[in-house]
């Protein structure tokens, strides 16, 4: 959560109004390896929104930023474009847990909780994409 207090002291300290701060964003190895899948101008692209976050936005989340609690941490859930970005708030750094693609079974397992680990997954993923091999292949 924001420390409210924070917040007010900033504009006295700083002589910066809290809305034009701008946060570090900084990236898990989840993220980046996600990142580095894309163009280097679709990453731009992507990245811009959460870049833009200030204060103000995580204090009063609106559509498309949402707030949550897991495991007693505070998330924020940004979207942009067909990716959402999972992050926790450090000082004045964005750490960005997870980036996920909005269609993807991990973004699903994420959102509503389900307690499964990346090996399951992958695992389950495997699996899957074998079993629609086996329906595709003809016996002869």
């Amino acid at each position: 959560m924001i420390n409210t207090r924070r917040l007010r002291g900033w504009p006295r300290q700083t002589g910066v109004p809290p809305e034009t701060i701008m946060y570090q964003v900084t990236f898990s190895e989840q993220s980046m390896r996600e990142l580095n899948k894309l163009d280097k101008l679709v990453q731009l692209a992507v990245i811009e929104p959460i870049s833009r976050l200030t204060p103000g936005d995580l204090a009063h989340p609106r559509e498309p930023l949402g707030r949550f609690s897991r495991g007693g941490k505070v998330f924020y859930r940004l979207r942009a474009g067909d990716f959402r970005f999972y992050f926790t708030v450090r000082s004045e750094t964005l750490h960005t847990h997870y980036i996920l693609h909005k269609a993807s079974l991990e973004d699903f397992l994420f959102r509503t909780k389900l307690p499964v680990s990346e090996q399951q997954l992958f695992e389950q993923h495997s699996k899957f994409w074998k079993y629609l091999e086996s329906l595709t292949t003809t016996k002869k």
